[in-house]
């Protein structure tokens, strides 16, 4: 399997910590956010390659990073080309971008960089094995104002989805849907095929909801929290979270 991890945001509602630097490498605890999801995944020893999309303005903070890490002889960044948050290809087409630059063929793990777990994604990786389709993570949220902001599926007795929507107006479940996604290889060339049928492109979800109308994919229930750094005060709380 091999894991795309999407970082070519602005994170704008950080500034001015992310003005100049990439919200996926800012520090929680002893070291930036990514090391904390990329030593899991290490654990799990099932990723054979990490392809990492930044955006053009911090390709090369990046670059350094990847240099100095363990991992660095498997680690691939992808430049998107994008410069402002106004000019940003939105997540669906830098997935689609970080497959056709890496001619992925195979089970794909796809993820922001810029969340924290408090659990293993081990648990994830298994039940994509056991279901045998693309599998999305999900949690209960009983704050309706969350719902709002968020992807949230439906899903039957076994865990199948019947449909997802970003950010609905009208919720029809509490399940909500963070940005961790398996996509089984046979599904990735839906990617494109999704985006010409006019799927949109800025959440990455929005690529689950047109593939449940199109395949079946399962919703792991998650077995601990996920912290969504998206502005000062979030990273605050995760700062003293994850402080030891």
């Amino acid at each position: 399997m091999k894991c795309l991890i999407l970082a070519a945001g602005y994170a704008t509602r950080l500034y001015p910590l992310t003005e100049n630097f990439p919200k996926p490498l800012l520090k929680v605890g002893e070291k930036p956010i990514l090391d904390w999801l990329v030593e899991d995944l290490e654990r799990t020893g099932q990723i054979s390659e990490y392809i990492i999309v930044s955006n053009h303005k911090f390709a090369p903070v990046f670059h350094r990073w990847i240099e100095n890490h363990p991992c660095k002889d498997k680690m691939f960044l992808v430049d998107d080309g994008s410069v402002s948050n106004e000019t940003r290809l939105g997540a669906v087409r830098d997935i689609e971008l970080g497959i056709q630059a890496r001619e992925v063929d195979d089970d794909l793990l796809v993820m922001a960089g810029d969340n924290l777990l408090t659990f293993s994604l081990h648990a994830f990786l298994d039940y994509f094995k056991d279901k045998g389709t693309s599998c999305i993570m999900r949690f209960y949220q009983s704050d309706l104002n969350k719902l709002h902001k968020s992807g949230v599926a439906e899903v039957d007795a076994e865990g199948r989805i019947i449909s997802m929507v970003e950010k609905p107006a009208e919720p029809k479940s509490h399940w909500c849907c963070p940005p961790f996604y398996i996509y089984r290889k046979e599904d990735l060339p839906l990617v494109s095929a999704a985006i010409k049928d006019g799927c949109g492109t800025d959440a990455p979800g929005s690529f689950i909801s047109w593939l449940c109308a199109h395949t079946g994919v399962h919703a792991w229930e998650m077995s601990g929290e996920r912290l969504d750094i998206g502005n000062l005060e979030s990273y605050e709380q995760a700062q003293r979270r994850f402080a030891k």
